[in-house]
């Protein structure tokens, strides 16, 4: 029997406000965890700041193989894995990259030249989101949410046109 071993990146559920707690326990187990972050501003009654809060609410991705998978379920702060018919989802490692582009991009993408319109098929041409693809959801004077396909998700940035 073959006893080569792959990783692959799965999706842990979180308990609420877990995510960074739990992805710095499992690296520091040996653990490949990545919680990506977004820079959000922050309003308190006498201050604003720039914060980082994890991209996505709940959720953190692993890359371990079989015996790791099963020891990530022992940390406090993990509820589950995301499962998707039947069995853990598996997300591809292209979608991890794309992930970690957008968590790394600027506040601000310049698009040169064209116009959004609402459900006109996109893909961005420079930038972190380079060579992304997706519909035009919703816009106002100076943000844009795409529908990326890739990730299955929605991505809002702020623009300038030049």
């Amino acid at each position: 029997m073959n006893q080569y071993k792959t990783k692959n990146w799965y999706v842990l559920y979180t308990k609420p406000r877990n995510e960074k707690k739990v992805t710095g326990r499992l690296l520091e187990q040996g653990i490949d965890a990545y919680c990506p972050l977004i820079r959000t501003l922050r309003q308190w009654s006498d201050r604003k700041k720039k914060v980082q809060i994890p991209m996505f609410s709940g959720y953190v991705f692993v890359n371990v193989d079989e015996k790791d998978r099963l020891l990530t379920l022992q940390d406090p702060g993990v509820v589950n894995f995301i499962f998707w018919l039947g069995k853990p989802a598996v997300i591809r490692d292209n979608e991890i990259e794309a992930i970690k582009k957008i968590a790394t991009s600027a506040d601000e993408v310049t698009v040169k030249g064209g116009r959004f319109e609402k459900g006109k098929a996109v893909t961005i041409p420079d930038g972190p989101f380079k060579g992304m693809a997706g519909v035009v959801d919703k816009l106002d004077s100076r943000k844009v949410i795409v529908y990326v396909e890739q990730l299955a998700c929605m991505v809002s940035f702020k623009y300038k046109i030049e």
